[in-house]
C-alpha cells in the first residue's frame, strides 16, 4: 500500500480522541454543546486565547464554517474579498456564492493578502448602490500555498480593516500549522485579538472531524447562534466535538501534532534543497511543493500518493506533498531515499 502525502486527514484520529470517546461513551450529557465537555473545552480555548469574553462554538467541518460565518456576517448586498487562491473560491463548491454573497478574488502568488491588494477593490466600488459592497476580507493561516502570516502583516491587515470598516475573518483549518512553524512570530492570542472572527481546525489536526469557530467581535456574536441551527451544523451529540477538543487543547497536545506535521515536512523540503530542487512557495508549515522532473514523479508515484499540482513547463511539474500529525521518520526517510534513487 503506498504512503499518502495528499493531506493532513487520511488518518483518523489522535489515540487519545478515541480513548476519550469510549471511556465517556455512556455518560449521559445534555445535547447541542451544552455538555460538560463542550463546556470545558472552551473554557481551555478561551484561557489559551486570553478572551474570556468571546464565543466559541463547534461546528464539523471547514467549508461549514466558512459558510456558516461568512452568511452569519454579511448582509444580502455585501460581499467577501478573498485571494485567488482561496479555499471558498475553489473547493467549496459555490457554498459562499449559494447564500447569495458574491466573492471579490484576488489573485497572489504567495496566497497572502495585504493592505496594498485590497485598496483597488475599495476604489473600483464606489459607485453606490449599484454594486455589491466590500465587508469582509477573507484569509487563510497557513494559505493554501502553506504560506503564513507574520505578527507585523497581520497587524496591519487587522487596521486596515478596522480604519476600512470591514471585518477580517481568518480560516485557522491549519492553523496549528502556522502557529507552529519555525519562522512564526505569532501567538493564538494575537489572532484572537487582530481578527473578528477565527476558527481552530481539527479536522486537519489529529481530531476525526470538527472546528472551533471563535467569535471576538461582540456585534457579531449577536444571534450567531441561530445561523448555525439554521445551516444544519448544531449537532445533537455536540458532546462528539466536546470531547475532541477537550482531548486536543488539554496538555498543548494541538500545537504538539502539528508542530510534529512541521517537522517532518522540513525533513523532506531540507533533503530536497540540498540536491538543488526548486519550490513553488517558500513554505515552513506542513504544505511544501517541490518542482521536480516529470520522470521522477512517476518514480515517486509508484510508492507514494500526492498531488500534481501544477505544470510548470513542458518536463517540470510541482507536486504538492503535506505531512500530518501522524507522519512518522519511516515515511519520510523512505521517500527521500526513493527520490535520491536509494530504493
Amino acid at each position: 500500500m503506498k504512503f499518502s502525502f495528499k493531506n493532513d486527514y487520511s488518518e483518523g484520529c489522535h489515540p487519545q480522541i478515541l480513548e476519550s470517546l469510549l471511556r465517556n461513551n455512556l455518560d449521559q450529557q445534555a445535547g447541542y454543546g451544552e455538555d460538560d465537555y463542550s463546556k470545558k473545552a472552551k473554557d481551555l480555548i478561551k484561557n489559551k486565547i486570553e478572551a474570556q469574553d468571546a464565543d466559541v462554538y463547534f461546528v464539523s467541518g471547514g467549508t461549514q464554517a466558512n459558510l456558516i460565518v461568512i452568511s452569519s456576517i454579511l448582509r444580502p448586498y455585501q460581499c467577501v474579498i478573498s485571494a485567488a487562491t482561496g479555499h471558498i473560491l475553489n473547493n467549496e463548491t459555490g457554498a459562499i456564492e449559494a447564500t447569495g454573497h458574491k466573492i471579490l478574488s484576488i489573485e497572489k502568488e504567495d496566497g497572502k493578502l495585504f493592505p496594498s491588494d485590497i485598496i483597488p477593490i475599495l476604489e473600483s466600488h464606489q459607485n453606490i448602490p449599484h454594486q455589491v459592497m466590500p465587508k469582509l476580507v477573507y484569509i487563510s493561516n497557513s494559505t493554501e500555498l502553506g504560506t503564513i502570516y507574520t505578527k507585523k502583516e497581520l497587524e496591519d491587515l487587522s487596521a486596515f480593516c478596522k480604519a476600512n470598516n470591514l471585518y477580517l475573518f481568518m480560516d485557522g483549518a491549519r492553523l496549528g500549522h502556522a502557529l507552529t512553524s519555525e519562522i512564526s512570530d505569532l501567538e493564538l492570542k494575537d489572532i484572537s485579538q487582530l481578527t473578528d472572527v477565527f476558527y481552530l481546525g481539527g479536522t486537519k489536526n489529529g481530531a476525526l472531524l470538527g472546528e472551533a469557530i471563535i467569535v471576538n467581535n461582540k456585534i457579531l456574536q449577536e444571534d450567531f447562534a441561530f445561523n448555525i441551527k439554521q445551516k444544519g451544523a448544531l449537532l445533537a451529540k455536540g458532546r462528539l466535538l466536546g470531547i475532541q477538543f477537550l482531548e486536543l487543547m488539554q496538555n498543548n497536545l494541538y500545537f504538539e501534532l502539528a508542530k510534529n506535521a512541521n517537522q517532518q515536512s522540513m525533513k523532506i523540503k531540507n533533503a530536497l534543497s540540498e540536491r538543488e530542487v526548486q519550490f513553488l512557495s517558500d513554505t515552513y508549515t506542513n504544505q511544501i511543493f517541490p518542482i521536480l522532473d516529470n520522470q521522477i514523479i512517476d518514480v515517486l508515484s509508484e510508492k507514494f500518493e500526492f498531488y500534481v499540482w501544477k505544470k510548470v513547463d513542458e518536463n517540470l511539474s510541482a507536486i504538492r506533498l503535506i505531512t500530518s500529525w501522524n507522519t512518522n521518520n519511516t515515511a519520510v526517510e523512505e521517500f527521500i531515499k526513493t527520490f535520491n534513487g536509494e530504493l
